[in-house]
């Protein structure tokens, strides 16, 4: 409906018809079909049931569809472990993404925005022992409540692409992509010294212990166990994974920092000695790590750290003389001998002997050294001092220099270092014995538990035929059920004699499975892959939907897990790119870490005893014990309920709504920060949305006294205000939404655009289609942060008598367009901003300026001093110094205190 048409039927028709036309065409969805002037408590729980049911029924309907003519956009937040509630943090994470989805969809992409649980894990496990219950009923009850809860949160997710780790329809796909791992030569068994929780029970990665030595999950002091364990070659891609962070220019660096110190320097490589006898009960294969490549036709040795895992197997100590074994069995801190066992040099196929010593310098995380007396003074005295036989493989000049070029050095010889180097490590990879770039610090991925609550690993042991891996028709191998489970850290699955004793898939002789399930972190390793094809029950995702949607565009979760999922992530994806199944090397392109939400605990001094509020006293200038009078110690904390600091969502939902809490929730702090749950700050965010209501209430009452009379003054000048708010509100925003991620600024200029709108004057609310468009479009913009209240107001516009053709108007706010700049309105006219002015960190007041003075500390700081909040405040202060915010826009001034 054009303007022209809709002055028109102003003329032509009476008051009453032109607002029957308007109804018929507009159905009218508010509560009771009235509109509530005020937006008191019961008016707030009234819209919010309304609207929540009908956002649940459209996220329903929530389908996507590959379309040539919209972009796609997949956005994801790290999925949570169904633990029965969902906690602050977890309403933090999905608001901030589903803000951002609302975003992207009303801009016209096709977003994807999936939700799933990664259901498998020791804490199901645990509570069933403890509960006499099933982990899968646990858990399956867990997921159901959760659901409910995001779905009461007014999140729009792509539910129909659900998925759940513990259902064999998705494990199914993690026990193949264990397989085509352990086809590749990229999974692997062998005995080794790992970490034992005592608590749990179980063993646990390198990575999941802290640097205080103690479990990620339990806290518990981890101790050395020697275990047969299952193990994923990540160090097959260390230099990949290093490399691969240089392409990821929008993660943090905070972030990718931590993953190079993780990997380490990758300037060495791996090389696969075999031992000359074979011992019953040992790995015959020794992988060592070497910096120099190129000169390993010059190994002399191989040095054992006195704490190496081959000098823990009676097997081995049994293969040494007399005087080795009493001086390896004594745990003496000198030891420094020759075993007289050898090892063949995988290259020139000689010898060379493994000794022990306690006076070696073993690089970081490695308990095994080859020795090449040319590549260093320390290997040329060591081998002197045990008068070993070595070759030199660098020329030299008469004066004994070193040329660079290599000599004994069989086919290499001629070379120069850097040649050889890449040519040594090739030629290692062509015959499979290493070569592989990595760092000593890199570990290869233990993924073994001894628990029932896991994937199965999708390996069958037999007596003739050894290792043997499932048949791909086979899987998956589904976990049986059981009625009860024993104690921790046994296995029961031994005991289901029908699922453990199985036949040989090669030779159809009697054998068993693996009984080990593999770590959590397997699974949520591929979970984002999934999400692209979830339903497919034929193949792991289509290649032609995972090509599509891949990479996610914006990844959402927790710092605390740089190190672990994101690693694991990124080496199951640089692998499945290897096997030509994905096409992107790397899974998330944009990374978007949220800080923990902080409650306030009180503790006392003297024991360290967490208080519950209400055993404090709050009626002094201190809080203190309510029983003892003692002083507390006060600080934010990450909410646990062992500092009784925790925020139950649904409380809050219940007593401030669900606009509200997510309004909060995401206002304030950059999300990168940690947040304090700080109450006292939520009635500012109830006062913005009043004024909100306010300008729909204000816009239709002067709507309804309007009687198509000819507004008095000269609008213009106050449209072109409108224009230049409404255009600066819209790049601020659009920018927070789509770049910056600080959605507190967006809140915040929307917030200054609120306050703006209500100072308009009534000829311009009644008569002004800029001023119409101008409170439609902030609507639209608070949709996505508060779609309960959006979706009132939005309908709550359409009454009739307006300039309703100045927009695409439909039933929902959310099929609306997301609000573009006029580029004419902003290339040349002047833009000023409401500016908040801080005195030594205190609000003194707001200063409208034009914004261009952001950018002159001088000019602004001179134009401050001349308004009556600068005359009052700074006059007779002298300023320190001036911070600026200019996207906030903020200033704060520190001055001399008189």
């Amino acid at each position: 409906m054009s303007a022209t048409f809709t002055s028109s039927l102003r003329r032509r028709l009476p008051l009453g018809k032109e607002k029957h036309i308007y109804a018929s065409r507009f159905r009218f969805l508010m509560v009771d079909a009235k509109w509530e002037p005020e937006l008191s408590s019961d008016t707030v729980k009234k819209v919010e049931t309304y609207w929540l049911r009908n956002l649940k029924h459209k996220t329903e309907k929530l389908h996507m569809q590959k379309k040539i003519s919209k972009e796609k956009f997949y956005i994801l937040s790290m999925f949570p472990y169904p633990s029965g509630r969902l906690h602050m943090g977890h309403v933090r994470v999905y608001t901030i993404s589903d803000t951002i989805a609302h975003y992207h969809r009303m801009k016209g992409k096709e977003v994807l925005h999936p939700m799933g649980w990664d259901a498998f894990g020791l804490p199901a496990e645990n509570a069933a022992i403890e509960r006499n219950l099933r982990p899968d009923d646990w858990t399956y009850s867990n997921i159901s409540y959760m659901r409910k809860q995001l779905k009461d949160l007014a999140t729009t997710f792509n539910w129909e692409r659900e998925v759940t780790t513990c259902s064999p329809e998705y494990y199914r796909w993690t026990q193949f992509i264990f397989l085509q791992l352990f086809r590749s030569g990229l999974a692997y068994q062998k005995e080794a010294t790992v970490n034992w929780d005592p608590v749990d029970q179980t063993v646990l990665a390198n990575e999941q212990v802290d640097e205080e030595g103690c479990s990620w999950r339990s806290g518990a002091k981890v101790q050395q166990k020697l275990l047969k364990q299952w193990f994923l070659k990540m160090t097959h891609f260390s230099k990949g994974l290093q490399d691969g962070l240089e392409n990821l220019p929008d993660w943090p660096n905070s972030i990718k920092s931590m993953q190079r110190n993780w990997i380490g320097d990758c300037s060495g490589c791996l090389l696969d000695f075999k031992l000359k006898t074979s011992i019953p009960g040992v790995d015959p294969v020794l992988r060592v790590h070497t910096l120099h490549p190129d000169l390993i036709y010059g190994a002399a040795y191989i040095v054992l750290s006195p704490t190496h895992t081959l000098l823990k197997k009676p097997e081995f100590i049994n293969q040494l003389d007399p005087i080795a074994q009493e001086k390896v069995l004594s745990d003496s801190n000198q030891l420094d001998i020759n075993l007289n066992i050898y090892a063949e040099n995988p290259f020139s196929g000689k010898m060379v002997p493994l000794l022990v010593s306690s006076f070696v310098q073993f690089e970081e995380n490695v308990e095994m050294h080859v020795g090449i007396p040319s590549s260093s003074p320390d290997d040329l005295a060591f081998a002197e001092r045990h008068q070993l036989h070595f070759e030199n493989v660098l020329e030299k000049k008469e004066s004994g220099q070193n040329l660079g070029f290599l000599v004994n050095s069989g086919k290499f010889s001629g070379m120069s270092r850097e040649e050889a180097k890449d040519a040594v490590m090739q030629d290692a990879k062509d015959q499979g014995f290493g070569g592989q770039q990595t760092s000593p610090r890199q570990y290869d991925w233990l993924i073994s538990r001894q628990r029932y609550w896991g994937t199965p690993i999708p390996i069958i042991h037999c007596n003739q035929c050894k290792v043997v891996p499932v048949p791909d028709d086979d899987l998956p191998v589904v976990l049986p059920k059981l009625d009860s489970l024993s104690s921790k850290g046994l296995s029961p699955l031994t005991e289901v004699k029908d699922w453990y004793n199985v036949r040989c898939p090669k030779c159809n002789n009697p054998a068993v499975r693996e009984t080990d399930t593999m770590d959590t972190f397997v699974d949520s390793a591929w979970y984002f892959l999934r999400y692209t094809d979830a339903n497919n029950s034929q193949e792991i995702f289509s290649k032609k939907e995972v090509d599509w949607l891949m990479p996610v565009d914006l990844y959402i979760g927790g710092k605390e897990h740089a190190i672990l999922h994101l690693l694991y992530a990124r080496f199951i994806n640089h692998f499945l790119h290897e096997k030509g199944m994905v096409a992107c090397k790397e899974p998330f392109k944009r990374l978007l870490v949220q800080g923990l939400v902080m409650g306030q605990s009180y503790k006392t001094v003297t024991t360290g005893k967490y208080l519950p509020k209400d055993e404090v006293d709050f009626s002094g200038s201190e809080p203190v014990s309510l029983s003892t009078g003692e002083k507390l110690e006060i600080k934010w904390d990450k909410m646990s309920k062992s500092k009784y600091n925790g925020v139950d969502p649904e409380e809050s939902i219940a007593e401030y709504g669900v606009d509200t809490v997510r309004l909060f929730i995401l206002s304030g702090i950059p999300p990168e920060h940690n947040m304090p749950w700080n109450v006292e700050a939520i009635p500012g965010v109830i006062r913005w949305k009043k004024r909100l209501w306010s300008l729909v209430t204000n816009f239709r009452e002067v709507k309804s006294r309007w009687k198509n009379e000819v507004a008095c003054g000269d609008m213009d000048k106050e449209e072109t205000e409108i224009k230049k708010q409404l255009n600066y509100t819209i790049k601020e925003v659009s920018h927070q939404f789509e770049e910056d991620f600080m959605l507190s600024v967006a809140i915040t200029r929307l917030m200054t655009f609120t306050n703006f709108l209500k100072g308009c004057s009534e000829d311009v609310v009644a008569e002004s289609p800029v001023y119409e468009k101008a409170l439609r479009n902030l609507c639209t913009m608070v949709a996505p942060m508060a779609p309960l209240m959006a979706s009132e107001m939005w309908q709550g516009m359409n009454i009739g008598n307006d300039h309703q053709a100045v927009m695409s108007l439909n039933e929902d706010v959310f099929e609306q367009t997301w609000p573009t700049l006029e580029e004419e309105d902003t290339e040349e006219d002047v833009v000023h901003v409401m500016l908040t002015v801080k005195v030594n960190n205190k609000t003194v007041g707001t200063v409208k300026l034009q914004k261009e003075l952001l950018a002159n500390e001088n000019q602004l700081k001179d134009f401050i001093l001349e308004t009556s909040v600068g005359k009052e405040h700074l006059k007779e202060h002298a300023i320190k110094r001036t911070i600026i915010a200019s996207r906030v826009p903020l200033v704060n001034f520190l001055v001399e205190s008189s």
